[in-house]
């Protein structure tokens, strides 16, 4: 587990870090906002510890950065501000939780644990997409229907992809050009429409309820109920 303390109070930070460690945490810090920033975005930490008076830029400023560039990154503000306000812009620049100073250690642990636990319950959700029986790995690349393994060409894995990020949304052959294929839709082509039926072969075909369905003039959604 790898913490980033982002701290201007020398002693608060090495009162975090020297508790963490004990724990086998690994530790950073950053005194200043921007480095903070710099170090937040070019490693990998499992969460961030963040004060909200910082020198160069303030903890507010320092969660909209980071969010630029890791939305998941658990962020826990650790502050002497704990009026309502305050709490509300901590959540409104993308802090996950919360804790006021003086805090006692235990408090500090408890609330990472919980941060983290949320963050890993993110991360395998965002890798697993899942519609009625039929089921996407986007990691191992493995797709089920039913538990049976369907193999797939990268383009139909692709295609099914963007139907299960668009779920019971009507996407017509234009949008699926441009985002499966990057391309803009040539209307003298079926690339498309052979595609779909491709791939409505390999998992509409020996399953119920059949998923994959046509709107006339439209295009295709994913959908249950049809």
């Amino acid at each position: 587990m790898k913490v980033l303390i982002i701290e201007d109070e020398k002693k608060v930070a090495a009162f975090i870090k020297k508790g963490l460690e004990e724990l086998s945490y690994q530790t950073e810090i950053a005194f200043d906002g921007l480095s903070g920033v710099q170090m937040a975005v070019s490693n990998d930490f499992d969460v961030i510890i963040l004060d909200i008076n910082l020198p160069l830029l303030n903890g507010f400023k320092v969660c909209e950065e980071i969010r630029k560039t890791h939305q998941n990154i658990p962020v826990l503000m650790l502050t002497a501000l704990s009026s309502t306000d305050d709490k509300l812009m901590g959540f409104d620049s993308g802090t996950d939780d919360y804790l006021a100073k003086p805090f006692e250690f235990k408090e500090l642990i408890a609330r990472i644990k919980s941060l983290t636990k949320r963050s890993i319950g993110l991360k395998q959700n965002e890798n697993l997409l899942k519609f009625a029986d039929l089921e996407m790995n986007l990691d191992s690349k493995i797709v089920k229907r039913a538990s049976t393994k369907i193999d797939l060409t990268a383009k139909e894995f692709a295609l099914l992809e963007y139907f299960l990020k668009n779920k019971n949304k009507v996407v017509s052959r234009v949008e699926i050009a441009e985002n499966v294929w990057d391309i803009s839709f040539d209307t003298g082509t079926n690339v498309i429409d052979v595609y779909v039926n491709f791939l409505r072969k390999k998992i509409d075909k020996e399953f119920s309820p059949k998923l994959i369905h046509s709107k006339i003039g439209m295009g295709y959604i994913l959908s249950e109920d049809f």
